[in-house]
């Protein structure tokens, strides 16, 4: 049996022993509910969580009351969508950038959708932003891969609506970029724990000004106290997070962090997956050559079969739509098939999977 090539981080970037043992540890050693209780567990853990919301913090240049702990991105979008209140006199700003978890709990929010431009690179064209109430911005498209310039982007579509409200989907971006919510002043941003090779289950969502919003979710956690139906809520952003929090996942999220910022992936491995691929005949690249990752098709093959026969030979990456449809419908295909690399991975393993996909051309 062929060893295992995995090529598919940008859909979830593989675990580290630091990131398990962190967790076994936790769970082994120190379990215990948080914001419960008062004994040494229980404190541990409610220490734990503070200092997890403090690195987390300094890695995205924000202050501590700003971090809110969920599920994900796509919980943190659905979240966001709530809390604005939208419905049909609300334009929100979108592109066909957007991943389905960023677009969508807005298109179901009732607002009325607009489609931001795209210039001919297709990054959003910061010269032609439409007016909206609310704008949401895809950092990198998981398809083509190029950090989009988010403080430009909010500079000028608050020249449009100094008021507009910007949601920052980083899901792809964070695992390559830094993330500064202070020089990109925007008011929320969002990602998910196990781009970075934290767990599932666990995500962040920044809010700028939490005092200006209501939590949409209520329960265990996050009441200071409760008269009668009346309720007290805790500051934030506790108030921001109903029921038990992803414990387990938070243990191992500083020493995700703490990692990724020492050794992140190698994208010249990319840049040369690209050269090898470009020189493909029956290859369309999609992505370009500075991208964090390699998109592409191939002629008279669907990206099913390519993505079985590839497989067959031990290699994991991404086949279809990648739950981008609007990005794929405007380059006119139905799918497409993606290579994205974490640090984990070697210049010997590329060459092994452009000498299979040469294999499977001929």
């Amino acid at each position: 049996m062929n060893k295992i090539i995995y090529l598919d981080s940008a859909a979830s970037y593989l675990k580290d022993d630091v990131v398990v043992n962190a967790q076994v540890d936790f769970l082994s050693k120190h379990y215990a509910n948080s914001g419960r209780g008062i004994c040494a567990r229980a404190v541990y853990v409610d220490d734990m969580i503070m200092r997890a919301r403090q690195r987390v913090a300094e890695f995205m240049n924000a202050d501590k009351n700003q971090i809110v702990f969920n599920s994900g991105t796509t919980d943190g979008m659905n979240t966001i969508s709530k809390m604005l209140n939208l419905g049909a006199d609300k334009t929100v700003l979108v592109s066909d950038l957007d991943h389905h978890s960023a677009r969508l709990p807005f298109v179901k929010s009732g607002a009325n959708i607009c489609v931001c431009p795209l210039d001919e690179n297709f990054d959003i064209d910061i010269d032609n932003i439409p007016y909206a109430d609310v704008f949401v911005i895809t950092a990198m498209s998981n398809v083509l891969g190029r950090p989009q310039d988010v403080a430009n982007i909010i500079k000028s579509a608050r020249k449009k609506n100094p008021d507009v409200i910007t949601v920052v989907d980083c899901a792809q971006y964070v695992v390559h970029h830094e993330i500064d919510v202070k020089l990109w002043d925007c008011d929320f941003a969002c990602w998910s724990g196990h781009k970075i090779g934290a767990d599932t289950g666990l995500g962040v969502m920044y809010i700028k000004n939490p005092e200006k919003f209501a939590p949409v979710n209520f329960g265990g956690g996050m009441v200071r106290r409760v008269v009668g139906n009346d309720l007290i809520l805790m500051d934030a952003p506790e108030c921001f997070e109903a029921g038990t929090l992803p414990l387990t996942q938070i243990s191992g999220l500083v020493s995700a962090i703490d990692l990724l910022e020492k050794n992140r992936p190698d994208l010249g491995l990319i840049k040369y997956a690209y050269d090898q691929l470009l020189n493909c005949s029956r290859i369309k690249l999609i992505t370009s050559r500075d991208a964090a990752l390699v998109t592409f098709v191939v002629d008279d093959m669907h990206v099913l079969d390519f993505g079985a026969l590839i497989g067959a030979r031990g290699v994991c990456l991404r086949v279809g739509n990648m739950c981008a449809t609007w990005i794929h419908e405007r380059l006119g295909y139905d799918g497409s098939v993606r290579i994205s690399i974490g640090a984990y991975n070697t210049m010997d393993e590329i060459n092994t999977v452009i000498r299979y996909i040469k294999e499977i051309l001929k």
